[in-house]
């Protein structure tokens, strides 16, 4: 197959507006009275950083073999308690976003097997990039396998040759396993690398089922609303907070520009639905999408560095039929553009008949397959149906097809499952996709709460986490509603990072019960600023204390607001040790004797007190 040559697009200059020109940061221009400055996560506010975000932390690295530095968030404890260090995609900060982030993996190369000036397996500036101080007019160079189409540059492809890459040391020094094991689950497909040799900027990591559980994070522009400065901070926004991945949704005007930012200022893995740029080019008419104008959109994305490509293969003529039943029909958009087209011309779409062809761009770039599922229920009422699970066979015929090219694969579900069926879906596409990792949006678990859908689908993430999902897509509080701002992205990373922890801890993965033991010990030896800045949102933890217990007094306090001084369970639980050490109890049977004589001179306490549940303290507080 014959590929149209690598371009080198220009670095994107945005557009002046002089009512809100960008900083340095790339974030609005504040108004001229300090006070009017919205705070961070507010829009037009100026980024959080660590210091405002996370009190009491640093960002440190991890030495490896090759020079390698992973990054690491340390939270510093009081008390002689050890830091404890947790993962971080936060990336480097404070970079002009006009520059882009350092090229951490532009030395990462496999020289004899990349076609370009140097042999190298990297992005480049351009050559006017020195001479314009400024970086407007920064351009990067992108790379394909030698010998075009012929030659792969994945990790799968290196990964079943025996050879450890640099970015599978990152990775195994990042999640705590041996480089030997992620080699060989990159190689039997159970795990896949989203690295795009087009990419440099990124800190590569891993999605599967033995790993960490990752969560992703949607942006992207609209005809609606939104720029391209915005859909960078809230790049910056969601990476802080611990985006694992962000894909790019845009779909509005400047799709390639900002793609262009988001790709270069990112440090995490990027995501897209090429089908959405190849819609724009023809005017939003699905029936006059063609091969050749998709496949130059893939070409054009993969030259930009993007690391994953939605691709709704498996949506196939004689499955369109089945959703004509269902309450809610077909809810994906990219598999709604797909079925359209598929009636128009009554024959299916290029994206499956197109499909090894397709695997030959991909593998010529190392960009991963995320097979869509465009027949996802979009209503619990047709959860599990006949149309969801037949594109999931599908999904698994074509998985073994990319793996034939050495791409990397993971596949797409549901969706909107009821608690009861979500393990079904886990079964099955373990079973029919060969364990390549599995990436849901949720699942949501019920349909009657617009405006919690974060939480409805938490539920289900965190249960579908723990049978095997490697990857869950977030989902905002703004979802079925409109456009998510900084707020709700936030608060969709926020609460899919407890929805990844909860399903860690339930497969037992080795770093997950460090942390819950560091907060339990905090709160029970009453070190709230550890409690806080162990948290997963320190800044609300502190302020939802202060709500009740403002004084700085409190925060070293041996009580909290919810029991108060007298009836704290915990400050129970102190007192009866030190009973215990205080008489030599210190045996399991002078523990018991110990528990039985707090507990008398408890009972003493209560009914001195008038035997009421509530009582003030000194300071008027109940």
């Amino acid at each position: 197959m014959s590929q149209t040559p690598p371009r080198t697009p220009s670095r994107p200059t945005p557009p002046v507006d002089d009512s809100a020109a960008p900083l340095s940061d790339g974030s609005a221009a504040p108004p001229s009275d300090d006070s009017a400055t919205p705070p961070p996560g507010e829009p037009g506010a100026p980024p959080a950083d660590y210091p405002e975000a996370f009190p009491s932390s640093r960002k440190v690295y991890v030495e490896g073999p090759r020079g390698l530095r992973v990054p690491m968030r340390e939270i510093q404890l009081s008390g002689g308690e050890p830091p404890l260090r947790v993962y971080d995609t936060s990336g480097p900060r404070g970079v002009d976003p006009r520059e882009g982030l350092p090229a951490l993996r532009k030395d990462w190369v496999r020289g004899a097997e990349v076609d370009g000036p140097g042999a190298e397996r990297c992005v480049t500036n351009g050559s006017g990039a020195d001479a314009d101080p400024t970086g407007e007019g920064r351009s990067h160079g992108s790379r394909a396998g030698a010998g075009g189409s012929t030659t792969p540059v994945t990790q799968m492809y290196y990964a079943r040759r025996g050879e450890i890459t640099p970015e599978m040391e990152f990775v195994a020094l990042r999640e705590g396993f041996d480089p030997e094991f992620v080699r060989g689950e990159v190689a039997r497909g159970r795990a896949i690398i989203p690295a795009n040799i087009n990419h440099p900027e990124l800190e590569p990591m891993i999605i599967g089922r033995a790993f960490k559980v990752k969560i992703n994070a949607n942006i992207g522009n609209s005809a609606v609303r939104s720029s391209i400065e915005d859909e960078v901070e809230k790049l910056r926004w969601a990476t802080l907070w611990g985006a694992d991945t962000v894909m790019d949704l845009s779909t509005g005007d400047r799709i390639h520009e900002t793609r262009e930012w988001i790709v270069r200022n990112s440090p995490v893995p990027i995501g897209t639905v090429p089908i959405y740029q190849a819609l724009e080019k023809v005017g939003g008419v699905p029936e006059e999408l063609t091969w050749e104008l998709y496949r130059d959109t893939l070409i054009e994305q993969a030259e930009q560095g993007v690391d994953y490509f939605t691709i709704h293969a498996g949506v196939l003529l004689r499955y369109i039929p089945m959703t004509a039943e269902r309450m809610t029909g077909i809810v994906s958009r990219g598999g709604s553009i797909i079925a359209k087209w598929c009636l128009a011309h009554h024959r299916e779409s290029f994206l499956y008949t197109r499909f090894p062809e397709i695997c030959e761009i991909m593998a010529a770039y190392d960009v991963s397959f995320s097979l869509g599922d465009g027949l996802r229920p979009g209503s619990i009422a047709d959860a599990n149906d006949e149309a969801q699970f037949a594109e999931l066979k599908t999904q698994g015929e074509l998985t073994k097809i990319a793996w034939e090219h050495d791409v990397q694969v993971m596949c797409e579900g549901p969706g909107h499952v009821p608690m009861h069926l979500i393990k079904e879906n886990m079964d099955k596409q373990l079973d029919w996709c060969h364990e390549a990792p599995f990436y849901t949006l949720g699942p949501l678990t019920t349909d009657i709460a617009p405006g919690y859908d974060h939480i409805t689908s938490a539920i289900g993430a965190a249960q579908i986490g723990w049978y095997g999902t490697a990857m869950l897509c977030y989902v905002t509080p703004k979802e079925h509603l409109g456009l998510p701002n900084r707020d709700d992205v936030k608060d969709g990373v926020i609460t899919y990072k407890i929805a990844a922890h909860a399903a860690d801890l339930a497969k037992g993965h080795p770093r997950a019960q460090e942390w819950d033991d560091a907060i339990s010990k905090a709160r029970f030896e009453f070190r709230w600023r550890d409690q806080f800045n162990l948290s997963l949102d320190p800044i609300t933890a502190l302020e939802y204390h202060d709500e009740t217990l403002p004084a700085e007094g409190a925060k070293v306090a041996h009580f909290c607001s919810m029991c108060g001084p007298k009836f704290c369970s915990m400050k129970i639980t102190q007192d009866i040790r030190e009973y215990a050490a205080e008489h030599g109890l210190d045996t399991s049977e002078g523990i018991e004797r110990a528990v039985e004589a707090g507990m008398r001179e408890k009972s003493g306490e209560f009914r001195e007190l008038g035997s009421e549940l509530y009582v003030e303290d000194a300071a008027g507080s109940p």
